[in-house]
């Protein structure tokens, strides 16, 4: 028997709250689902959140995020100046996701998964629903658009957007600063 259907995984797990947003996709885990899953999650958050300024991310240096990944950064400098935030993106050595929580909370949801079919979408988003991650159940939503790979951004626009990152000079792939825009 074949899967019907394959799901895309994307998470944030706040590392201070433990509180967790879950999303789902139909298509393919690229830059744009990813940053498309951070814009739901401050949505759903902005309320509560309103008083932060800075957004430190731990990124996991997968190759849809990774700090040489033009077309990722664009879309965090494009939330950045949307929200206001300052964003500081702090990215895991490779091969070092034992140190990355949200890597131990997907073990812990696929071994809550355990014995459960998963038939359907709508039961992979109830049963990612009930996990409960140190007494704390999360967001879970299904992202139906469609992602296309290999969107690439112009060397213009490169230049442009590197122009915008403060790179660490110590650690220039792994610790990425981005201010937002003013306007005056």
């Amino acid at each position: 028997m074949y899967p019907r259907q394959k799901l895309v995984p994307g998470g944030i797990l706040e590392a201070v709250e433990g509180k967790s947003f879950l999303f789902f996709g139909t298509s393919n885990k690229t830059s744009d689902f990813l940053a498309d899953g951070l814009e739901m999650w401050w949505l759903m958050r902005k309320t509560e959140l309103a008083h932060i300024k800075k957004l430190v991310i731990n990124v996991d240096n997968g190759p849809e995020c990774n700090g040489r990944r033009s077309q990722f950064l664009q879309r965090i400098t494009e939330f950045s100046d949307s929200t206001g935030l300052e964003v500081r993106l702090i990215y895991y050595p490779p091969y070092h996701s034992k140190y990355n929580s949200i890597e131990r909370y997907w073990a812990g949801l696929e071994r809550s998964w355990n014995g459960y079919l998963l038939e359907s979408m709508t039961a992979v988003i109830r049963r990612a629903e009930n996990f409960s991650w140190r007494g704390m159940k999360p967001i879970a939503v299904l992202v139906d658009d469609e992602y296309k790979k290999g969107i690439k951004l112009s060397y213009r626009a490169k230049t442009a957007l590197e122009k915008r990152l403060d790179r660490s000079p110590s650690l220039w792939w792994w610790d990425i600063r981005i201010k937002p825009k003013t306007v005056f």
